[in-house]
């Protein structure tokens, strides 16, 4: 009888892609893949420590599986390994444990636990190396969307993160690499392709005798026949320039949704947080955008009550983010992360600061997602659909347009999974949190 392993991700999309391999090779070397649930022999739980919730969060994960099977092997991979082993090692829930770029040996670890019973840990130090872990996936058919990680590490060291530290130095993946795996991806289906890492905006930094940089891995990937659509992953301001927005438009399969990491709108909190940019040249990247792309969707983060931030500077920050017109704002509320700098800053703000400020954010982000919705209704986009679903009383089908924009469309049998169609915008919704309305021309 086949053991039965279980995959459980936590944190970003790049963890979500490594999950997904990690499961792909157990079920290749004869694992039955089942739920997060009691009765696995196996429970992997691929850790997150961007911040001090995801650390305690990924502790709490790993003694919940082993509380659902106490005999079974509890795994624990990714960055919170690489941040806390010491604690893992002297915790005792956990049997193996996975550093990142040690993934690809999870079935050899298994094998050895197997064998010898012992505990064991796989921790390389991730700033020395520069070797890619190649880890690739094969798609799993029931879906129209899929992620394919070209890149890992960053150099930045903003004085908020911690992920140089878990991930190590900017890595890129051989174009070579990305591309056969693109491949496979198309022929099981997939029509969207989303080039994601670390510091997607760092591709190819670290070629040695080679010139391919983000731009044209992205050309590269739009010759494979049956790619769709190319989607990508968060850039950095400093990559939008003249040539690589008029390179990207010539690109017919590039989605105009840009993910323009900001984190603050004031240019004395991006000093203390170590970014590479200031207010002026972030909104001259946007102006790009909008000039070779018609209303693409651009969308951000920010971190609210970073330390020191007066009221004044908060003020700045949310005209900046106002004036903008994102179609989307992720808000964070700092979280403190021991081993940063911005941990030992002064001016720490209390919790109903930060909550009040990002409060405040989120209702921007509210009407701005309106604003750009509606400017969609009574015309025509393209939808991937992507599944069924229930709404409005009926059988509908949602998907997501090129923009990103999330759209209910009534059932129809002549359609399914994976489909591109022409959709006349209706109306704005907000059922199962879709953006938009509209029926099948």
């Amino acid at each position: 009888m086949a053991r039965k392993a279980c995959v459980h991700n936590l944190g970003c999309k790049v963890n979500a892609y490594e999950s997904q391999a990690m499961q792909q090779l157990l079920n290749e070397a004869g694992y039955e893949i089942v739920p997060f649930a009691p009765g696995a022999d196996v429970y992997v739980i691929n850790t997150c420590s961007v911040t001090n919730i995801a650390d305690r969060k990924s502790r709490q994960m790993l003694h919940k599986a082993k509380k659902m099977n106490p005999e079974a092997i509890v795994v624990a991979a990714g960055c919170y390994v690489q941040t806390g082993s010491e604690k893992l090692i002297e915790d005792g829930t956990v049997d193996l444990i996975l550093g990142n770029n040690r993934k690809q040996n999870i079935v050899e670890a298994l094998d050895e636990f197997y064998k010898s019973r012992t505990p064991s840990a796989d921790i390389i130090e991730i700033n020395r190396t520069k070797e890619y872990e190649n880890l690739s996936i094969s798609g799993d058919t029931d879906r129209a969307r899929a992620f394919v990680k070209v890149q890992d590490g960053c150099n930045q060291f903003c004085t908020y993160c911690i992920i140089p530290y878990a991930r190590g130095r900017v890595r890129s993946r051989v174009p070579e690499d990305v591309l056969e795996e693109v491949r496979v991806l198309v022929s099981a289906g997939y029509r969207e392709i989303v080039l994601t890492g670390i510091h997607l905006s760092s591709y190819g930094a670290d070629f040695d005798g080679r010139e391919e940089l983000l731009i044209d891995l992205i050309k590269m990937t739009a010759q494979v026949p049956g790619v769709m659509r190319i989607r990508l992953g968060s850039l950095e301001p400093g990559i939008i320039t003249e040539e690589f927005a008029a390179g990207l438009s010539k690109i017919p399969q590039i989605c105009p949704h840009f993910h323009l990491s900001l984190q603050s709108g004031c240019d004395e909190t991006l000093a203390r947080m170590n970014r590479r940019y200031r207010t002026k040249e972030y909104a001259e990247k946007c102006a790009l955008l909008r000039k070779y792309f018609d209303r693409p969707a651009l969308t951000t983060d920010i971190i609210t009550g970073f330390p020191g931030e007066t009221d004044e500077e908060f003020e700045s920050s949310y005209r900046f983010v106002s004036d903008i017109h994102f179609f989307e704002t992720h808000v964070f509320p700092y979280s403190r992360r021991k081993g940063t700098k911005a941990d030992k800053m002064a001016g720490q703000l209390p919790e109903h600061i930060k909550k009040e400020r990002s409060a405040r954010l989120l209702e921007l982000d509210k009407e701005r997602r309106k604003e750009y919705a509606s400017s969609f209704i009574g015309q025509e986009v393209e939808v991937l659909i992507e599944e069924e679903t229930f709404a409005e009383g009926q059988k509908m089908l949602t998907g997501h347009s090129r923009e990103y924009l999330n759209i209910l469309i009534p059932f129809t049998c002549s359609v399914g999974q994976g489909d591109i169609v022409k959709v006349k915008v209706s109306g704005i919704t907000e059922v199962l949190h879709c953006n938009l309305i509209g029926t099948i021309i």
